[in-house]
């Protein structure tokens, strides 16, 4: 059995190989100082030599100093060029000339990162950079070769199971991501139960294009196929829908995961034909994740990719990140109006926003509130948004408040309205974007869409659509008719639905139309497609949004969501245990 296949670096890994290389670099860490406690930065894409802290190999030099800086990290791995989806390879060394302005000096001296002791670089630019004159970089390769001749493991440091693991950086792209602190504990067991949902065995090849750097790659996929002795495959080292399909092609992948914009971009490419329409027959189950999944969209998986069983699930980075999730065999209305139920040994609330002791009825809506193992221990050095976010209750018990409107019905199904904050109130009316955007994705001629609310001085707020066609042109589909089919469908007005060949998008498929309110937020989106694909209408509508004055009004930040959809167990209630939490990583076998 196969652990882990790199195509990318044609690296094919056992559960025994994984069990010696992890060794050897343990203690090739500890040869260069690493220990107990240190933070050790990872700045990298899918690849065999991630470890965490996960920095996103998108984040620019600031947010890099800044979250190395708030870590006091003392270790940095981060490869020679970082690869990202749809883009050239964009090469670090300017990074880490800032970083460290003399890469030739023998001893690392940083004065904006003091507490870095170490950078460990990863070439992974086929020769395009040259690293000869380096002074005080250590190389990934040594660290495993010339710095470890056996690959026994550590002795044992004393660890617990209630200890920081992974330092995860939630979603964020107008100000600096907030650092969940997840534990041993929280991310095996929460691994362990999306692999049960899954009904994962050893017999499984699980397809995994999502970033490690993110909960979706680490958790969803490693941690739950490691726990069941499953197979995963990265098919690049950021996301390539070709390599995604030729992966599955040729290595029977039964699973693949994706959101929804990864998963638009592979039926494309099977639809004009780039990739042959064969070889999908081993495929059974998956997960989307990321932000919802249309109905449209689903029903096209299932005929087109097999995915039969394609589970949904929720979370955020602060619950490890799974709360809820469905099966393999629930009806498919439910996996597409719902999210699935609450994971074992969680529990979940609904309550008023405006009042978090408020306890809503069975079917009310209101912000989803999730307690148990699998929340987070704080934000990193945060103390004030870690009470914002986390509230005990008259018990004592700790909840985490998502900051999403959801609605648990009497049979613990669980539908998700919306963020709380994304709201769109035309004339005191709410509306939410949701609901407008599987209206649209149900639409023939519509590919992608995202809904937003534009200020406006006679409604406060009007409803915009930002629509991806199938078709340019005639055969294309008009504002009029977008309007007309959402009038048709909906009782909402959409005001505006100005047209764009595609979205700008970050991480795993967010769409910044999407996320912020914040007037320099919405200056860099129209900047950035006013340099490549310029919209009249698309620019006086946004225009007309930089015109607001009360900065304070405007939403700074998504709210760290990363997984899908929303979790189950109304007024309180928990769910069945399937089985005991482990305190310790299960036994692996190796054949």
């Amino acid at each position: 059995m196969r652990v882990a296949r790199l195509r990318h670096q044609k690296q094919r890994l056992t559960y025994y190989d994984l069990d010696l290389k992890s060794n050897s670099l343990a203690r090739g860490l500890e040869s260069i100082g690493v220990k107990r406690g240190d933070r050790v930065a990872v700045s990298l894409g899918n690849g065999i030599e991630y470890a965490i802290v996960p920095l996103n190999p998108n984040f620019n030099i600031t947010q890099v100093a800044a979250a190395l800086s708030h870590l006091s990290a003392t270790h940095l791995i981060i490869s020679t060029e970082a690869n990202l989806p749809r883009r050239e390879p964009r090469s670090n060394l300017p990074l880490l000339t800032q970083i460290v302005p003399d890469l030739r000096n023998r001893r690392l001296e940083s004065a904006l990162v003091p507490s870095l002791k170490n950078i460990i670089l990863v070439q992974n630019d086929n020769g395009r950079v040259d690293t000869s004159s380096f002074g005080f970089i250590t190389s990934f390769s040594s660290i495993l070769s010339e710095l470890v001749l056996d690959m026994r493991s550590l002795p044992p440091q004393g660890l617990d199971p209630h200890d920081i693991v992974n330092i995860q950086f939630t979603s964020g792209t107008t100000s600096m991501p907030k650092a969940a602190c997840l534990s041993h504990r929280s991310i095996l067991n929460n691994g362990a139960q999306i692999g049960d949902r899954m009904l994962l065995t050893a017999k499984d090849v699980v397809c995994c294009p999502p970033p490690l750097f993110h909960c979706f790659g680490s958790i969803l996929g490693y941690m739950a196929t490691s726990t069941h002795g499953s197979a995963i495959v990265f098919p690049s080292e950021s996301f390539n829908a070709i390599a995604t399909l030729k992966a599955v092609q040729e290595e029977k992948c039964t699973a693949l995961y994706g959101v929804p914009t990864m998963f638009v971009e592979e039926l494309e490419l099977l639809e004009d034909g780039t990739v042959p329409y064969e070889g999908f027959r081993h495929l059974r189950t998956g997960i989307a994740a990321g932000s919802s999944i249309p109905a449209e969209l689903m029903k096209k998986l299932h005929r087109t990719l097999n995915l039969t069983e394609l589970t949904i699930c929720y979370g955020m980075t602060e619950t490890s990140p799974v709360s809820c999730m469905t099966t393999t065999d629930d009806p498919i209305d439910k996996r597409i109006n719902t999210v699935g139920r609450l994971m074992p040994h969680v529990e979940a609330k609904v309550v008023d926003p405006s009042n978090h002791g408020k306890i809503l009825p069975v079917g009310s809506k209101g912000e989803l509130a999730v307690s148990g193992y699998l929340v987070m221990k704080e934000y990193w050095d945060a103390p004030e948004q870690t009470a914002a976010a986390m509230r005990a209750d008259e018990e004592g018990k700790i909840w985490m408040h998502t900051g999403d409107e959801a609605s648990i019905s009497a049979d613990g199904y669980v539908t998700i309205t919306g963020r709380i904050k994304d709201l769109i109130i035309r004339g005191g009316e709410n509306i939410h974007p949701l609901e407008i955007e599987n209206c649209l994705f149900a639409h023939p001629g519509v590919s992608n869409v995202s809904v937003v609310g534009v200020p406006d001085e006679r409604y406060g707020e009007v409803v915009a659509a930002f629509v991806v066609a199938r078709e340019e042109g005639e055969k294309g589909i008009t504002s009029d008719e977008i309007r007309s089919w959402v009038r048709e469908k909906l009782s909402n007005h959409l005001d505006s639905a100005p047209f764009l060949k595609k979205f700008a998008v970050v991480n795993l498929g967010l769409c910044l139309l999407r996320l912020p309110r914040n007037p320099n937020s919405v200056r860099m989106i129209f900047a950035q497609w006013e340099a490549n694909e310029p919209c009249p209408s698309m620019q006086s509508l946004w225009m007309n949004a930089l015109r607001i004055a009360n900065a304070s009004q405007w939403r700074k930040e998504i709210g760290g969501h990363e997984v899908v959809h929303k979790p189950y167990g109304a007024s309180g209630l928990a769910s069945p245990s399937s089985r005991s939490l482990w305190t310790t990583p299960p036994p692996f076998h190796d054949s």
